[in-house]
C-alpha cells in the first residue's frame, strides 16, 4: 500500500508504524475551534493543496495536565481537532473500523497517550481511528446562546470524517464500532442516543463508563464560579474575552477550592467540574434512560468495567483521603448515599478498613454500577449487550499488589504492554500470561468490531457465560466478598453532582 492517501479535504502521508501496519496522524476533520468559531459547533476543516505530513500528531486540546509518555498544551496550538489512522499495509479492502474516545473526565488526555497507538489492533484486521476533541470549558462549559456539549458535537464530526473518508484507508464505512474508556466510554453511551449521530456507528465499546452528567442548572452554576475565578463576566462576551489558558487556570483554581474544602458537597471528594449537560439540543435525555427505551436497540454494545476502579485515583491523588466513619457517612450522605448501602458494604467485608470501603463505594458509584446498568438497559430494551469485568491483579516482587484499577485494562484491550510508559497501569513489565491475556482481548475487539460477536453470550442468553471475566490464566479466581448490587437499587443514575 503507497503510504499516501487521498481525503475529502486533500492528501497526506504516513509512515510504518510496523512492516504490517501504516499510521496516519493529526488529520484535521474539523477547522481549529477558536476565534470567531469559539464556543461554537464544530466547522468542516480547510482543504490543503500539496501533501500534508502525517507523521506526528496533533496539538491536544486545552488542559493543565501532564501525563506520562503524551504531549503538553500550549497556548495558541489551534489546530486540536484532528484524527488518527492505523491501517494494515498490506492494503485490505473494507476493513471493520474501530473509532476510539480518550478518557480523562472531560478535561484531561489526548489521542496522543502512549496507551492509545493502535497498531496491535491493526495488526488484527482493524482500521483504527483515535481523535482529539475539545475539553473542560473549551468542549464543556455552559455558555449562555451557545451550544452545550461541544465535545460530544466535535465527536460526531469525526464520526462523520471516518465515515467520508476511512474507505480511502481500507476502511468499511457501513461497519464502524465507536469505543471509549471512562468519560470516553459514557460519550459513547451519549453518541448512542443522540440524533445527530444516528446511523454513523453500528456498534459501541464502553470500558469503565463515568456516570456523571450535568442538569443545566448545575452546568451554569459551574460557570458562574469560573467566570468569577478568570475575573470575567458570566456572559458570552465575557466569556470569550477570556484566553483559554485563563479559563484552564481559573477553573483549577475552582477544583482546588472543592479539594481544600471538606464542606463543599460531593465535589469536595473528587472535584470534577465537567460532564455532558442534559435537557438542551444535543442531549435532551440522561442516556440510561434513552438506552432504557431502546432508542439504539439496532446498535451492538460490549461493555467492560474493572474490579478496582477507584484505586487507581486514589493512587494518583485525585480524590480525598477518609480515614474516620464520621467523613464516610458524611461522604455517603453528601452523594444522598442511603444508610443501608454502606451497612450492606461493611456487612460483605467486615474486615475492611474505612479508606478501602470508601473507595469501593466510589468505585461503584462512579463506574461499575453504571456499566451494569447501561448493559442491563440496552438488553431490556431489545439491544444485543456483551458485558465483561477486567480482573488481572498480582503481587509485586516488593510485595506491592497491583489492582485491577481504572485505566488498567487499556494496555491489554490495545495490545502495547512493552511500553515503558505504561508500566505504572500494569505494575512492571509484563509475563508471558499477561500477553496472553492481551492477545485474548485484542482478539475479542476486533471480534466484535467485525461480526458483533466477541467471544461469549449477550446478556439474556442461556449460552454459555454471559459475562467474560479477563484474567490472565495463571491467575487463579478469588473468591473475594462482593456487595450484593441490590443495594444500589434505590440509587438514581445518572449522578446530578450539586
Amino acid at each position: 500500500m503507497d503510504d499516501v492517501f487521498e481525503t475529502h479535504s486533500g492528501a497526506v502521508r504516513g509512515f510504518r508504524a510496523a512492516a504490517d501496519v501504516v499510521a496516519v496522524l493529526g488529520i484535521p476533520y474539523a477547522a481549529p475551534p477558536f476565534g470567531a468559531r469559539r464556543f461554537r459547533e464544530p466547522f468542516p476543516a480547510e482543504p490543503w493543496s500539496g501533501v500534508r505530513d502525517g507523521t506526528a500528531f496533533g496539538p491536544i486540546a486545552p488542559q493543565s495536565a501532564e501525563l506520562p509518555g503524551a504531549p503538553v498544551w500550549s497556548p495558541g496550538d489551534e489546530d486540536v481537532l484532528t484524527v488518527n489512522v492505523w491501517t494494515p499495509a498490506d492494503g485490505g479492502d473494507r476493513l471493520p473500523v474501530l473509532v476510539w474516545l480518550h478518557g480523562g473526565a472531560y478535561t484531561f488526555g489526548s489521542s496522543a497517550q502512549p496507551d492509545f497507538d493502535g497498531t496491535a489492533l491493526a495488526r488484527a484486521g482493524l482500521v483504527v481511528v483515535t481523535l482529539n476533541h475539545r475539553l473542560g470549558f473549551e468542549g464543556f462549559g455552559h455558555v449562555p446562546g451557545a451550544p452545550d456539549n461541544r465535545g460530544l458535537l466535535d465527536q460526531v464530526a469525526a464520526l462523520r470524517w471516518t465515515r467520508e473518508n476511512i474507505a480511502a484507508f481500507g476502511g468499511d464505512p457501513g461497519n464502524v464500532t465507536l469505543a471509549g474508556q471512562s468519560s470516553g466510554a459514557a460519550s459513547v453511551a451519549c453518541l448512542m442516543v443522540m440524533d445527530g449521530a444516528r446511523g454513523l456507528f453500528r456498534r459501541a465499546v464502553a470500558h469503565s463508563p463515568a456516570s456523571v452528567f450535568h442538569t443545566p442548572d448545575i452546568a451554569a452554576s459551574t460557570t458562574r464560579e469560573i467566570a468569577a475565578a478568570a475575573g470575567c463576566p458570566a456572559t458570552p462576551a465575557g466569556l470569550a474575552s477570556a484566553a483559554p489558558d485563563a479559563l484552564v487556570a481559573a477553573a483549577d483554581r475552582v477544583v482546588e477550592a472543592y479539594r481544600s474544602d471538606p464542606g463543599s458537597g460531593s465535589r469536595h471528594y473528587d472535584p470534577s467540574l465537567f460532564a455532558p449537560v442534559l435537557g438542551g439540543v444535543t442531549l435532551p435525555v440522561d442516556p440510561l434512560a434513552a438506552l432504557a427505551s431502546g432508542v439504539a436497540r439496532d446498535v451492538d454494545l460490549l461493555v467492560c468495567h474493572t474490579t478496582e476502579e477507584y484505586w487507581l485515583l486514589d493512587a494518583v491523588g485525585s480524590c480525598a483521603k477518609l480515614t474516620t466513619g464520621a467523613r464516610l457517612a458524611r461522604f455517603a450522605a453528601d452523594f444522598g448515599l442511603p444508610e443501608e448501602l454502606l451497612a450492606g458494604y461493611r456487612a460483605a467485608t467486615p474486615r475492611a478498613q474505612v479508606p478501602d470501603v470508601h473507595l469501593s463505594v466510589f468505585g461503584d458509584l462512579l463506574f461499575t454500577e453504571f456499566a451494569h446498568r447501561l448493559a442491563e438497559a440496552h438488553a431490556g430494551a431489545g439491544g444485543r449487550a456483551h458485558l465483561s469485568l477486567f480482573d488481572r491483579r498480582r503481587e509485586a516482587a516488593d510485595g506491592t499488589h497491583i489492582r485491577a484499577w481504572h485505566c488498567a485494562d487499556m494496555p491489554f484491550a490495545w495490545g502495547n504492554l512493552d511500553d515503558p510508559r505504561l508500566s505504572f497501569l500494569i505494575g512492571g513489565a509484563p509475563t508471558p500470561e499477561d500477553r496472553e491475556l492481551a492477545r485474548r482481548m485484542v482478539r475479542a475487539w476486533a471480534d466484535f468490531a467485525a461480526t458483533g460477536d466477541p467471544g461469549w453470550a449477550p446478556m439474556g442468553s442461556t449460552a454459555g457465560e454471559t459475562a467474560r471475566i479477563w484474567r490472565p490464566e495463571d491467575q487463579p479466581p478469588v473468591s473475594r466478598p462482593t456487595p450484593p448490587r441490590v443495594l444500589w437499587a434505590d440509587v438514581a443514575m445518572p449522578v446530578l453532582r450539586p
